[in-house]
């Protein structure tokens, strides 16, 4: 449970789950979980064990040992009820060449007996305009929202988006975003995986960040970033670099030509800094403040050290 939780309501628990190789231990006992009508975001560098856990959720890959629970499905022993209320978007989605997007919709509403509507669906994506164009001729961004309308076509509960833009450009990117917010407006489970930081920290409500098969960090992007802040960077740009010779702000700073480049530890530092160049009368031309991110916090506490994805 999490803290404040009275009655848990949760589309997904997963408790002490364990996968090795062999004598690799790609998953090693960790817990979460992602309450109904959340976008919960599993985070890690590669090799960290995060494919591996989403495959084990999907029914994809088999568990050493744990729970695992989605809607109250295990997906270890019954992937055929789990596939009737979830969606997934796999990484690197593709299809057959000569197939359009409406062809694609209408074979796989019919193989899972749905009713929904194939041209709603590539409506939702933005996709309509391609609806009749063949597969082999659509972007990679097309590629992708066909690949989220598919996972869709069932009206799931509970939806799985493995990198979902991945080398997209910012404008297809940002309309993935759009109908991910929409999902979880109509209460939608989603599980997201990203190496964007940025999207993470956009979209997740609740976020697990895993590192050599455990989870080092639980908790919404802003309460993680918060319990985990460094510093923040303040970038200031005076007149002439000379009059910074022998000042002392109290904190740490680099000067590059005329840009001051601060580190702020703490909050209050901002406004003690502003006021002693107002004290000895440094003009300020221009300033900036950088917060630290999701991604910067990420960033330190994986330390970029795995290699191979599991």
């Amino acid at each position: 449970m999490r803290i404040g939780d009275t009655v848990p309501d949760y589309a997904i628990e997963v408790r002490n789950l364990k996968k090795s190789y062999g004598n690799f231990t790609a998953v090693n006992g960790i817990s979460f979980n992602v309450r109904k009508g959340e976008i919960f975001s599993l985070l890690g560098p590669n090799g960290a064990g995060k494919t591996t856990t989403i495959e084990i959720m999907e029914g994809v890959r088999t568990r050493d040992s744990g729970i695992v629970s989605i809607l109250g499905i295990d997906p270890g022993k019954d992937r055929k009820a789990l596939l009737n209320i979830a969606g997934i978007l796999p990484q690197d989605f593709n299809f057959i060449n000569n197939v359009t997007p409406m062809e694609s919709l209408r074979f796989y509403i019919g193989s899972m007996s749905a009713e929904s509507d194939p041209m709603e669906l590539l409506a939702m994506v933005e996709l309509d305009d391609k609806s009749n164009t063949v597969f082999e001729k659509l972007s990679g961004g097309q590629k992708q929202k066909l690949g989220l309308a598919m996972s869709l076509v069932n009206d799931p509960e509970v939806i799985f988006l493995d990198e979902p833009t991945a080398g997209l450009d910012p404008i297809s990117r940002r309309t993935i975003w759009k109908v991910i917010g929409d999902l979880k407006k109509r209460g939608k489970s989603i599980v997201l995986t990203t190496h964007y930081l940025e999207e993470a920290e956009n979209l997740a409500d609740y976020v697990s960040i895993i590192n050599h098969g455990e989870i080092v960090a639980n908790g919404s992007p802003s309460d993680i970033v918060r319990e985990n802040h460094d510093h923040d960077t303040m970038v200031v740009h005076v007149d002439d670099q000379t009059v910074m010779r022998g000042i002392d702000l109290g904190v740490n700073y680099t000067i590059q030509g005329n840009s001051v480049t601060i580190s702020l530890t703490e909050n209050a530092q901002f406004f003690s800094v502003v006021e002693k160049f107002r004290q000895l009368g440094i003009n300020i031309t221009d300033l900036t403040l950088k917060r630290e991110s999701l991604e910067d916090v990420f960033i330190r506490m994986v330390n970029g050290d795995n290699s191979n994805e599991n």
